[in-house]
């Protein structure tokens, strides 16, 4: 009998409690290595359209310039920080879910959560406390390490939809969120349109989200779980072209400080924030759209 696990509510406030602030693929026949040349191209297909597009056009000043292939490496960054705690995460849920004696550490024969599993599931939202906490004091290599082992804890807290959903849906689902995620995220980098305001909005209906969870974990209506993940994905939708033009015109803005160890911390806080986006709308449809074992 499958019984749904709890992980959306640790999810989603990931976003509220962190990042407010701041504002597999696996398929039967698709080896791992395969999987991980499908994302990395579809993270380079990304980064090569937003080399086409020139923030700066006010001039064809040599600082204008300066700033345009800063703002590039930066973005580069953020999406290659961010994939590789996508890969790690993936891993390491792949490496637990698909190993029996492993994940009943943290799972029940029903897929609950025992106790440790509550520590794992929580424990995100606990590391996302810590580190907008101690961000200013942590150095960007630690903030670099943090991230990575918050990645790695994530794919320990999402290692049951191996058992839950068979690979095939896993790797479609998956293949989905990263394709929606790349054209989500180009158009928050390239479009002129000021989506600041949408800020306060999506917070508000990411809330919205958790409160209605924790009411669903007492009265398990499909109905209702059906409806946070419809609405989750159009909310993680746009936090995600929001969240990415937020870290472009947080470059913008402090471009001219030539402050790197903060740029260096500003990349992991934006590859955070849009690794949390996807995480949390791959989680969305695979409810919606996966094919439960």
């Amino acid at each position: 009998m499958f019984v749904k696990p709890k992980n959306s509510i640790s999810l989603l406030t990931l976003e509220i409690f962190g990042l407010e602030k701041y504002t597999f693929l696996s398929n039967i026949r698709i080896k791992r290595k395969k999987a991980f040349r499908i994302i990395h191209t579809i993270i380079f297909v990304t980064e090569k359209k937003m080399a086409e597009f020139d923030t700066i056009r006010t001039g064809s000043s040599a600082g204008a310039v300066q700033i345009d292939q800063g703002l590039r490496a930066h973005m580069n960054k953020v999406y290659g920080t961010m994939s590789i705690g996508m890969l790690l995460t993936f891993a390491v849920a792949w490496s637990v879910g698909t190993n029996g004696t492993l994940l009943a550490i943290f799972r029940n024969p029903d897929l609950s959560p025992n106790i440790l599993g509550w520590v794992i599931m929580f424990a995100p939202l606990i590391m996302v406390f810590a580190f907008g906490a101690a961000i200013n004091k942590l150095s960007a290599a630690a903030a670099q390490l943090f991230f990575y082992t918050f990645a790695c804890i994530m794919g320990l807290s999402i290692a049951w939809i191996f058992v839950a959903f068979n690979l095939a849906s896993i790797a479609q689902v998956f293949l989905i969120t990263s394709i929606a995620f790349a054209g989500l995220s180009l158009w928050g980098y390239t479009t002129k349109k000021d989506i600041s305001g949408w800020g306060s909005f999506l917070i508000m209906g990411v809330i919205g989200l958790v409160i209605a969870s924790i009411i669903n974990l007492f009265i398990f209506s499909d109905a209702i779980m059906f409806v946070i993940s419809v609405l989750g994905v159009l909310i993680f939708a746009g936090l995600t072209a929001y969240d990415t033009q937020n870290i472009k015109n947080t470059y913008l803005q402090a471009a001219t400080g030539g402050n790197q160890e903060w740029l260096n911390k500003a990349t992991i806080i934006g590859a955070l924030s849009l690794y949390i986006n996807f995480i949390n709308m791959f989680m969305m449809l695979l409810h919606l759209f996966g094919n439960r074992e």
